[in-house]
């Protein structure tokens, strides 16, 4: 059986391969630190969960601490000339599109037609990360044929993956570490704290109100945190499920699929969701770090508008 564990071998190993070929890197002159980082994200991957809580937390500590001191910087990736590039492309023409028409294609094809398929008695795919897993062996099939089709090699994808991981350097592992705050936050207790808060300073006795702060908070939240999971255990245990489900009867389902949608509203608005609106701009190498957010803000308020009113109107429909 093809499971999620195996794809984090995969990404360990590439991990431990950025950090190799970084280490071996004379030209980045942060060579060492940055070599470091990605051996400790590696470490992550491979060994996580035979890890220690405190040293897994150690290890996460370390790398905020040497990303936060400038220690992930780029190196030289042995990349293709432009001109070699532009010839690639002129030649490839539209089949550039295959690697990437594969990821989809093959990612609905296991998630659907091979969901059942078994080989000697055991399930060919994991059901319980069915997608996912089915999206991680598109990847690599997607891998294998843009290496088939540009002559390449796997170790040249490599030093693609090392460049690409660089690029967004600290960014890659903020979505990980803001999903975890929003559990924490929740351990902690600050569902319940913003529910005392909203409660006593705010009148909830309206349900429009009671819609609107829920809404509103799920996306000042994701602002603050940058990340919709880390802002969704902290609104719905604060306001969804005492306030909206348990005084006005909402439908669980509808409050959580309209919540997150509120909550990604506030990603289009945060520098805090890097992996979305700063790294874009560190690839394109826009001049403004913001042009990303600025271009989105008007789609996002509008649609949160939007999000208040479905919420108030489809709360009470029942499955």
């Amino acid at each position: 059986m093809i499971k999620l564990e195996h794809f984090y071998v995969v990404l360990g190993v590439m991990l431990a391969i950025a950090a190799v070929m970084s280490l071996r890197d004379r030209h980045n002159r942060r060579r060492y630190s940055t070599a470091l980082f990605w051996a400790l994200y590696a470490v992550v991957y491979l060994i996580g969960e035979r890890l220690l809580p405190a040293v897994a937390g150690a290890i996460m500590v370390a790398m905020a601490l040497i990303a936060g001191f400038g220690g992930v910087s780029m190196g030289q990736y042995g990349s293709l000339s432009k001109e070699e590039r532009v010839s690639s492309a002129q030649r490839l023409g539209h089949k550039l599109f295959i690697p990437a028409m594969i990821i989809p294609v093959v990612t609905m094809i296991g998630a659907t037609v091979l969901s059942d398929v078994q080989i000697g008695g055991t399930l060919l795919l994991e059901p319980k990360h069915l997608t996912i897993v089915s999206l991680g062996c598109a990847s690599l099939l997607a891998v294998a044929a843009a290496c088939w089709l540009t002559r390449s090699t796997p170790v040249q994808g490599m030093r693609e993956w090392r460049r690409l991981a660089e690029s967004m350097g600290w960014a890659v592992v903020l979505p990980h570490m803001l999903a975890v705050l929003g559990l924490l936050f929740a351990e902690a207790g600050v569902g319940k704290a913003v529910a005392h808060i909203t409660t006593t300073y705010i009148g909830l006795d309206s349900k429009f109100v009671a819609v609107a702060v829920f809404c509103i908070g799920m996306a000042l939240f994701t602002i603050i945190m940058g990340n919709g999971f880390a802002a969704f255990p902290v609104i719905a245990g604060g306001i969804g499920i005492p306030v909206l489900i348990g005084v006005y009867g909402a439908n669980p389902a509808v409050m959580a699929a309209i919540g997150m949608f509120s909550a990604y509203c506030g990603t289009l608005m945060t520098p805090m969701a890097a992996n979305f609106n700063i790294v874009p701009v560190a690839l394109l190498e826009l001049p403004d770090k913001n042009a990303v957010i600025k271009a989105q803000i008007p789609t996002a308020l509008p649609l949160l508008v939007a999000n208040i009113f479905l919420l108030y109107f489809l709360m009470d429909q029942k499955p």
